[in-house]
């Protein structure tokens, strides 16, 4: 019998254009809160949902296992769990009521559930944690296991006589060095490595070096960790690489920190530790245009194995930029994405269109920034309220009849903006195809023999972009 069971409810399989990639992560943040119970000497297990097609499957381990709790407990370092998915949250709904069946106490912690927690008390979730939830979680079960009073732990939410009880809210952990490295031995490696092959791509482990992110991006969410920033110790996450090269052989990463490398010297100093353990590995990052401006950034991030980094970029208009509180510019985009390409870094842009007051003449100066520095992968959204930003007020009012994504896919206008929903998907379309013909014709300039698929593909793109071209005006008035 175990204590303590935990999953999450992200369901590759349910959201299409994700399973297509071939490229699935473990749920970091799952197997964080698993160690911390397990090294407080609770029995642990997982039920890693990531890679299965029914939440039903979960039945007959809770069976099996016969835990006392059961814990919904999504991985806050995955930017899809933050988009509350409905998808997602109907799977949360049908395992809860199943680990209710199974006289499971149920406790949730994650991102839709912390700016939604009255829809998971009403489908039979006896607590909510909202945010950070390691250590809430340890004392909350600390004191169901000596049936003690739970209304002054912070962080908790939960129903008393029908009411909604609704804690305090507790502090961000500072010392993240404090925490045990995940419980990757509850993960079935080998499944993973075994779809990252068959979608022909490098198998690769996510790692989280900090949590939270300092910036104000308005229409950013970060229910789990805050706008505060904190961060592991270089010396901690090189401890943690060499773990993970040691035991599964996988010696490539995606930091996937909202912003990697923020603290002072914190870059240089990883370099350092990475050389001191002779490890050498590759990785790729989240980051801004300005960060990688400072000092040595960049000459530091390519020493210790950066591969590729994306950038929100989000829009070649400065107006844009500006009335999302970015406090970037279109100039440091252009002069970031030049240093990363002569320094051998691939360089990535997050775009996306549709903010509010967006005009033509916004949307054509981000398809030219596009064209001229041709970054090396493109990200195309639109832009999606997320409770708890100031976007989000901004256009709440809009959100009627749908106020969530069902899969990342989606791409559906949840307010009113300059276009419809169906001239935005046709132009997140259409940019990739001008994308890949810049790249095309960029390719055919150099004589670039190794990428003759992507001149033969010009042949499909050219005429495919001027139909969508002329559809798209059709769509304006």
């Amino acid at each position: 019998m175990l204590d303590v069971v935990f999953s999450h409810s992200y369901y590759y399989k349910f959201d299409p254009k994700q399973w297509k990639n071939k490229t699935p992560y473990p749920p970091l943040g799952t197997i964080y809160a698993a160690s911390y119970l397990r090294e407080n000497n609770y029995k642990v297990g997982l039920f890693d949902a990531n890679l299965l097609d029914d939440p039903q499957t979960i039945a007959p381990y809770l069976a099996k296992h016969q835990p006392s709790t059961f814990v919904l407990y999504d991985d806050g370092f995955n930017y899809l769990t933050k988009m509350c998915l409905t998808t997602m949250r109907e799977a949360a709904f049908k395992m809860i009521k199943i680990a209710k069946k199974q006289n499971c106490k149920v406790i949730v912690c994650s991102s839709d559930s912390t700016d939604h927690f009255e829809k998971y008390l009403d489908q039979g979730a006896d607590f909510v944690i909202q945010g950070e939830g390691e250590i809430t979680l340890k004392e909350l079960l600390d004191a169901l296991k000596t049936n003690e009073d739970t209304s002054e732990i912070k962080a908790l939410i939960y129903k008393e006589d029908d009411q909604i009880i609704k804690n305090s809210k507790r502090p961000v952990l500072r010392n993240l060095d404090e925490l045990p490295l995940p419980a990757w031995d509850l993960i079935n490696m080998n499944a993973y490595k075994a779809i990252w092959a068959s979608g022909g791509n490098a198998f690769t482990l996510n790692i989280a070096t900090t949590r939270g992110c300092p910036f104000k991006c308005n229409w950013c969410a970060k229910p789990i960790y805050g706008n505060r920033y904190n961060s592991h110790s270089p010396e901690y996450i090189t401890k943690h690489i060499k773990f993970l090269s040691e035991t599964y052989d996988v010696n490539r990463f995606w930091m996937c920190d909202d912003i990697f490398g923020l603290k002072p010297n914190w870059v240089q100093n990883f370099n350092l530790e990475l050389k001191k353990e002779n490890l050498s590995i590759s990785y790729y990052i989240q980051s801004r245009v300005d960060l990688l401006l400072k000092e040595d950034t960049i000459d530091a991030l390519a020493e210790s194995g950066l591969e590729e980094v994306w950038v929100g970029a989000e829009s070649g208009s400065q107006a844009i930029l500006d009335a999302m509180d970015k406090e970037t510019t279109v100039e440091q985009i252009y002069e970031a994405t030049r240093l990363l390409k002569a320094k051998a870094i691939r360089v990535a842009f997050f775009i996306q269109f549709g903010y509010l007051n967006e005009t033509k003449a916004d949307i054509l100066k981000t398809i030219g920034m596009i064209k001229e520095l041709l970054p090396d992968n493109i990200g195309v959204s639109v832009s999606y309220p997320l409770p708890g930003t100031k976007f989000y007020d901004m256009v709440k009012d809009d959100l009627q009849l749908k106020a969530n994504w069902t899969d990342s896919d989606d791409l559906a206008m949840l307010f009113k903006g300059t276009y419809s929903s169906k001239f935005y998907k046709k132009l997140q379309r259409y940019v990739h195809k001008e994308y890949r013909i810049s790249q095309g014709i960029d390719n055919l300039k150099q004589l670039n023999l190794s990428k003759t698929k992507s001149i033969l593909k010009l042949a499909y793109y050219v005429p495919s972009a001027f139909v969508d071209k002329w559809q798209l005006k059709s769509m304006t008035p």
